[in-house]
């Protein structure tokens, strides 16, 4: 438990979430509530416990929320992990064998050939285009001031503008809204368990959510052909601009020199537009409602966002600290990724936990970032937990929003500046509340978390 104070909380926002369970489900009660939200499933001991181990429909799971054994996991034993058959099942069809399911010596190319793209450098020279991305929909917002917009919509909109400006500068070969539609239509399609992959039946039987996501894999085919296809004439011609596809293209593995084959490429570029702008929005989405309903934090945000705005309007990612701080905090209650999860090569022991190979361990940072024994009022939103002393105070392997160890999402830092800078253009042109008449505003887990009945909000200009 944290020791040092932050604030009082007793008139602190607490975000809706579905109960935790005192009881176990039977097997049939299980499956049809992972099937229709996965968060729904787990139990008050999970929340409290820092090792939690049993037999299931999935056989046996282990989900361990120590951050010293998460430690162990993901470093100094990760070798001995790798991802579970069940997520490869689901991503596979859809994202290709990219950095996000490559295994082994085909992962470890890939990380060390992408690595430089997401250097330090390389990032922060993309404070510009992010900025731009900012201020466009900040001047869109400015003409509906007054009206009602679908913010998760909006959020799509922009994280996708700011791919075209640093991973894409020659644009995407779709409407923006277009690809916005796919990518949901995909994580809809193949977000619900499929008890066909729980039971471990072979790929070649029909799931039904596979089905219905055809199309949208087909839409993601064609767009990452078209982006490859003009993206290799202009660098035939010596007329490619310096972004990730070009970098992406020309990359060699540092070590060996090898290039990435045409099937790596498509595949790292499709997890690019659909996870890497997917973590971004839901993360703005939910930033933005829990903005709309603690007034105290909204105020100070604003205050901040207005005295960093420089005369041409762009904000600096140093000057944005509370800003931070509400990207991370709302990452802490709803993280973009709800559970990681891995599977045993041999036989181990995760503190006197016995770990069977074969079988699953997880750590959810849903649960995680809101158990009992790591975070002060852990339903609580409290910004203020990932500022100065409070941050320091956070054990490293209690926060995973981008996971950890070697796998730990390559994009991180490209994310964090973008939402941060994004949300200080939001926060400085409107405000949004949450109308009266809007359905309840929970957690729906579709691979990441977005709000069930989406987000709906009154927007009204700040000046």
């Amino acid at each position: 438990m944290l020791t040092t104070p932050i604030s009082p909380v007793a008139d602190r926002f607490r975000p809706k979430v579905p109960a935790p369970l005192r009881e176990p489900m039977g097997l049939f009660a299980f499956l049809k509530a992972a099937r229709a939200n996965p968060i729904t499933t787990w139990m008050e001991d999970h929340f409290r416990a820092p090792v939690v181990a049993g037999d299931g429909a999935m056989g046996r799971i282990t989900v361990v929320s120590d951050p010293d054994l998460i430690r162990y996991l993901f470093v100094e034993n990760a070798k001995n992990y790798r991802k579970d058959d069940l997520q490869r099942r689901v991503l596979a069809p859809g994202l290709g064998n990219g950095l996000l399911t490559a295994e082994d010596e085909e992962w470890r190319l890939q990380r060390r050939t992408l690595a430089p793209i997401f250097s330090v450098r390389n990032v922060a020279s993309f404070t510009d285009p992010m900025n731009g991305a900012g201020a466009r929909i900040a001047r869109r917002l400015r003409r509906r001031d007054g009206k009602r917009v679908d913010v998760a919509l909006e959020m799509t909109r922009v994280t996708l503008d700011v791919l075209e400006r640093t991973i894409f500068t020659q644009g995407l070969p779709s409407d923006p809204d277009a690809l916005g539609r796919a990518i949901t239509r995909f994580l809809e399609a193949v977000g619900p368990i499929d008890p066909l992959d729980v039971f471990g039946f072979p790929s070649f039987v029909p799931r039904i959510g596979r089905l219905r996501a055809r199309p949208a894999i087909r839409f993601f085919a064609e767009i990452v052909d078209a982006l490859i296809d003009r993206r290799r004439t202009l660098m035939q011609k010596g007329e490619a601009p310096q972004d990730l596809l070009t970098l992406l293209l020309a990359a060699q593995d540092p070590e060996t020199g090898k290039g990435l084959t045409d099937l790596e490429v498509k595949a790292n570029i499709v997890t690019f537009i659909a996870a890497g702008h997917e973590t971004t929005a839901v993360a703005l989405t939910w930033a933005l409602y829990c903005l709309s309903q603690d007034e105290a934090a909204r105020d100070r945000l604003e205050r901040e966002v207005d005295a960093a705005a420089t005369e041409s309007g762009h904000f600096a990612l140093d000057a944005l600290p509370f800003t931070k701080a509400v990207i991370e905090e709302t990452m802490r209650l709803f993280p973009p990724v709800p559970f990681l999860s891995r599977q045993a090569r041999a036989d181990d022991r995760i503190g006197r936990i016995k770990i069977p190979r074969g079988s699953i361990v997880m750590v959810a940072p849903y649960v995680l970032h809101r158990h009992a024994t790591l975070w002060e009022d852990p339903a609580a939103f409290m910004p203020e937990r990932f500022l100065g002393e409070a941050r320091a105070e956070i054990p490293r392997f209690a926060y995973l929003p981008f996971g950890a160890g070697p796998r730990i999402c390559i994009g991180q830092s490209f994310s964090v500046q973008e939402a941060v800078i994004v949300l200080a253009h939001l926060v400085h042109a409107m405000r949004f509340s949450l109308p009266a008449d809007h359905p309840p505003v929970t957690p729906l887990h579709r691979v990441t978390l977005r709000p069930e009945h989406g987000l709906r909000m009154d927007a009204q200009a700040r000046y």
